[in-house]
């Protein structure tokens, strides 16, 4: 199926294969993400970030299978906002374009300013906006040199963070079973404690814990840089982009909270290195803290600018944000002008946040889980209503419990990222009701 078939001319360079996507579903997801939120995660879930990590993985599951099924049927870049469009109608979709992009444009200034913080107390006389400032224009610069780059880049960042990952483990497990730090062997503690369990906690960890899956679903914007003509390639390597990184969070949180058992953090921001050098000394508090500054900064930012430029294409290229933003370099071929305000707006935003990750990190994740609900909302429309499907399980088994639990880690965030939610979502609609009634920009697409 040929994106001409909805309207749209090929002008993307398709060179993705199959292993290219699951790298860059990796890379987004970042192997070592917990590094930088294990406190935070940690402290939310009185110890079991395990077992926060484990019900994020089953949320994310069925959010993997909706993204599957959709992409199939409309293998467009755009993501949420493409299947919302096309599963629903014009207004679904702009408004699910919206919430996502709240994600999408906080999370390279969510990345940049976790590796600042990971940078600060190795280097204590560099400001952090430096860090942030280098970080962004690495970002932008490689994007800006083409998607083959790109993908080369983020499969080299890739194998270092999984010999970090390796390492971490290796000593970890060590250091319990040999040498008797913290709880002394693997237990059940970071997966469940009866005395301390509570729903409302646990998903309140859930929420933040989300953070590191954000990017499986950011497969889906280079949908038209795939050069296999096999309309579940999409899917699949979505799906298993997220188990295997999924895998990888629960061991890593395992690992390191019965090596913290009985610790106290200087710092929830440094609580996984501090565990690090409890495990393995001063250099694996190095390793660790200097691969979270890599892995976020650099090259998780690489797969976010790529990403968040394909959404505001998409959206540019149906006329609801400016045309310019549509505009595709004739050497690269990439959207080089979303890819340069991509880089300008994190930097604006990353200035604003730079001492405030935990408040970004809740930011980033009401934009993408909404964005997620409104994706499970267009399965069932698309499949279950408009097409007759009898495929229950996938079509309105799956979404539906998909739809449910986000919408309770939703509802167990705090009040300041509902407030900053809701004020990003009215400003949406006013934005919309502007561009259709007042620009009359109101073609309805076909679906």
């Amino acid at each position: 199926m040929s994106i001409e078939e909805f309207g749209y001319t090929q002008e993307l360079k398709r060179a993705l294969r199959f292993k290219d996507l699951v790298v860059y579903g990796l890379v987004w997801m970042i192997p070592i993400a917990p590094f930088g939120i294990y406190g935070y995660v940690s402290d939310a879930a009185n110890g079991m970030v395990a077992l926060a990590y484990a019900i994020g993985v089953v949320a994310m599951f069925f959010t993997a299978m909706s993204y599957k099924a959709m992409s199939a049927d409309f293998p467009l870049a755009g993501s949420v906002y493409t299947y919302a469009q096309r599963g629903i109608g014009e207004a679904a979709g702009f408004l699910s374009g919206w919430l996502i992009l709240l994600d999408y444009i906080l999370i390279p200034s969510l990345l940049y300013i976790a590796s600042a913080a990971a940078l600060a107390p190795l280097f204590p006389a560099v400001p952090k906006w430096l860090w942030v400032v280098g970080f962004a224009a690495c970002g932008a610069g490689v994007n800006l040199c083409g998607v083959e780059i790109t993908a080369k880049a983020s499969r080299l960042m890739l194998y270092a963070q999984l010999v970090v990952l390796a390492i971490f483990c290796a000593v970890g497990l060590y250091a319990l079973y040999v040498r008797g730090i913290g709880a002394g062997h693997l237990t059940l503690d970071p997966l469940f404690q009866p005395s301390k369990f509570n729903v409302g906690v646990i998903f309140s960890a859930v929420s933040v814990a989300a953070l590191s899956f954000l990017g499986f679903d950011a497969i889906s914007t280079m949908s038209e840089e795939v050069s296999d003509d096999d309309r579940q390639v999409v899917g699949r390597a979505t799906l298993v982009s997220l188990l295997l990184v999924g895998g990888l969070f629960i061991l890593q949180t395992w690992i390191a909270a019965d090596l913290a058992h009985g610790m106290k953090f200087a710092s929830l921001d440094t609580a996984f290195y501090e565990t690090a050098e409890r495990a393995g000394g001063h250099w694996l508090n190095l390793l660790t803290s200097w691969s979270t500054a890599i892995a976020w900064g650099i090259a998780n930012s690489l797969v976010s600018t790529a990403s968040i430029a394909r959404i505001l294409y998409s959206m540019a290229r149906d006329r609801k944000l400016p045309a310019v933003l549509a505009r595709v370099s004739g050497k690269s071929r990439v959207p080089y002008v979303s890819i340069v305000l991509v880089g300008v707006v994190s930097l604006v935003v990353s200035t604003v946040f730079i001492d405030r990750l935990d408040q970004i990190t809740s930011f980033v994740n009401f934009g993408a889980l909404t964005g997620f609900l409104m994706l499970h909302a267009s399965v069932v429309n698309h499949f279950i209503v408009r097409k007759k499907s009898t495929q229950y399980v996938q079509h309105l088994l799956f979404p539906v419990a998909g739809f449910a639990i986000l919408a309770y880690v939703l509802y167990s965030m705090g009040r300041a990222t509902w407030m900053l939610g809701l004020i990003w979502l009215a400003v949406g609609v006013v934005y919309y009701v502007v561009l259709t009634q007042v620009l009359r920009r109101n073609a309805q697409l076909q679906v």
